[in-house]
């Protein structure tokens, strides 16, 4: 029973990876600001995990939440501004790139905890967030073409500063305590499309656009699919699920990523590229890997 258990969790984790590597697909063929498209996905998502929870009837404790309501909208509205950026990044550059400049978060929160948390900065870790790094400059083409010949570099720009929001967001989170994770997605989510209702009011003076019934099913996909499910299926695995099993199936959602947009969009990386993917992605997995596991590589 417990063994059925555990292979139930590590399907839905994987699917809820696979989902999340196929959502850059979903947003390129969106013609909407990516401020509207993050606003619809936090709306969305949020209604839709609020019903999975009555549906589940598990109840939204709000009396935990109450006790870390500004550290939640905080993070909430973070994490919205981040996905604004991400889906920049999306339209400026490659499916592939965009992932793998938004994959430096754990970098960021590398370099960054021991000054927060006074967690110790290992030469192993420092090491793995210097490769990863170097992996970038390969990623972003400059070595071909120089900085100013890089048509790509608005793009991982906005893709970087992502991976920055996203790290600041795993800070915040790692502050809150006694709320469960759909309980603080759920706020946060709802907090994120409060966040993005002015911004989007401000910067959209004609109204914010709807678009054609194609683009509302998109948008209605990323919302429900990508976010609601994807989330719903996440928290559901990870409670069965070690720690690290969790962070190592992570690295799915990059890798689809790249593959599927290779197979779907026809945006193949290049051969730096490929290097850059090598790198990033092996340094941020081997940051993760525990002592024992280090030996063996």
């Amino acid at each position: 029973m417990k063994q059925t258990a555990k292979t139930t969790a590590m399907a839905s984790l994987i699917t809820a990876m696979l989902i999340f590597g196929t959502i850059g697909i979903f947003v390129h063929y969106i013609p909407l600001p990516s401020s509207v498209i993050a606003l619809i996905r936090g709306v969305v998502g949020t209604l839709f995990l609020l019903a999975f929870s009555r549906a589940r009837r598990t109840p939204i404790r709000w009396a935990a939440i109450r006790e870390q309501l500004g550290m939640l909208v905080l993070s909430g509205a973070v994490i919205g501004f981040n996905w604004i950026l991400l889906f920049e990044a999306y339209r400026y550059t490659t499916v592939a790139t965009a992932t793998l400049c938004y994959y430096l978060a754990p970098v960021f929160v590398i370099l960054v905890s021991p000054l927060l948390f006074r967690e110790k900065l290992t030469a192993w870790k420092l090491m793995c967030a210097a490769g990863a790094l170097a992996g970038m400059v390969f990623v972003s083409g400059v070595l071909e073409t120089g900085f100013s010949g890089s048509a790509e570099l608005p793009g991982i720009v906005c893709g970087v500063g992502a991976a920055v929001l996203y790290a600041c967001a795993v800070l915040m989170n790692k502050k809150l305590t006694g709320v469960q994770g759909l309980e603080r997605t759920v706020v946060q989510l709802g907090a994120a499309a409060l966040a993005l209702l002015p911004y989007v009011l401000l910067t959209q003076r004609g109204g914010i656009p709807v678009g054609s019934p194609a683009v509302i099913a998109l948008l209605l996909t990323v919302g429900i699919v990508h976010t609601g499910v994807a989330y719903a299926l996440y928290f559901g695995a990870i409670q069965a699920l070690p720690a690290q099993t969790t962070a190592l199936m992570s690295y799915i959602d990059p890798v689809s990523a790249i593959l599927l947009s290779a197979l779907f969009l026809g945006q193949m990386p290049t051969p730096s590229g490929w290097i850059g993917t090598v790198l990033v992605l092996g340094f941020t997995l081997l940051s993760e890997l525990p002592v024992g596991h280090r030996e063996k590589v």
